[in-house]
């Protein structure tokens, strides 16, 4: 049965930019409460994590790309945690619990750096009892994409095994790192040497340097033609960068990640998060009041890590 519930509050707080050109355009600003639609869910947000992306959007990338379209103001954020607050019809989801997931797009008036939004039930995934609501905010985006990057990559073989995870240290490449290792693949994770022992503490071997002749490299890092010279002739690779494709050369299959919502595959993740399988590294903790000195510190760069903003 379905359950439908309407906040006292008749507006939510939300981090947009309305002319972006970096950190100090963001303003917080109140629109009024959505309810959510068939199979839609409206959450109450407790945590919402800053990723690289947002830092795009921020910066005005997307909009000097053409992808953003908004009369008003643009929307921040991707992964969110947080309580279901409300739901439309056909979900099965209960008010009160507990989930994370996150947006894709950029042409959008909101995103998860907010006190509410209305999401997909398919998009989202319960969070399990042992994992705090700031943690599972770190997870959706990186992990589900380091899935699909995975699935991209497919099964190692007898006579193909050997993997480069460029960026290891990273938010999506550590995750890589691991769930490559789960089909089949022999990886080394390519970091900073002073990444050294949590990149080695994943399960895998670790590298400075690109070396040559990987059977694949997945270039969680972004390095792109760099990475790609790393693969041997008839090799793999795949990419993170959609709208920059490398083109095939030596035979090599390049592939390139396109990370969409998908709550299903987002469900085992947490859980193996839950079980200590996979990292869940939150590098600080922000009130959403302060997002632009969040989205500063972010931008600063060598932070390992999300900066996870709470309403």
């Amino acid at each position: 049965m379905n359950e439908m519930t309407t906040t006292p509050q008749v507006t939510s707080r939300r981090a947009v930019v309305r002319v972006p050109s970096g950190p100090r355009s963001i303003e917080i600003v109140e629109a009024p409460v959505a309810e959510p639609g068939p199979a839609e869910i409206r959450v109450k947000i407790a945590a919402a994590a800053i990723n690289p992306v947002d830092l795009g959007v921020a910066g005005g990338v997307f909009h000097q790309l053409g992808m953003v379209d908004q009369p008003d103001y643009t929307g921040l954020g991707w992964d969110f945690a947080g309580t279901v607050d409300a739901v439309g019809p056909g979900v099965e989801l209960r008010v009160g619990t507990r989930v994370a997931g996150f947006i894709d797009g950029f042409d959008r008036d909101q995103g998860s750096h907010a006190e509410h939004l209305v999401v997909p039930a398919a998009n989202a995934a319960v969070v399990p009892d042992g994992l705090d609501l700031v943690e599972a905010a770190a997870v959706p985006l990186n992990a589900t994409a380091a899935a699909q990057l995975v699935d991209l990559l497919g099964e190692a073989s007898g006579e193909a095994r050997r993997l480069l995870v460029t960026g290891a240290a990273g938010a999506v490449g550590a995750y890589v790192a691991v769930l490559a290792r789960d089909r089949g693949w022999q990886v080394t994770g390519m970091a900073r040497a002073a990444d050294e022992p949590f990149v080695r503490g994943l399960g895998v071997d670790f590298a400075t340097d690109f070396g040559q002749n990987w059977d694949a490299v997945a270039d969680a890092g972004a390095l792109q033609e760099n990475a790609l010279r790393a693969v041997r002739d008839g090799g793999r690779f795949v990419g993170v960068q959609p709208a920059s494709r490398l083109p095939e050369e030596r035979g090599i299959t390049v592939e390139v990640l396109f990370a969409h919502p998908d709550g299903a595959l987002l469900a085992p993740l947490l859980a193996r998060v839950t079980a200590g399988e996979l990292p869940a590294r939150v590098h600080a903790v922000t009130p959403l009041d302060d997002a632009a000195g969040a989205y500063q510190a972010m931008a600063k760069g060598g932070v390992r890590g999300r900066i996870v903003l709470v309403p």
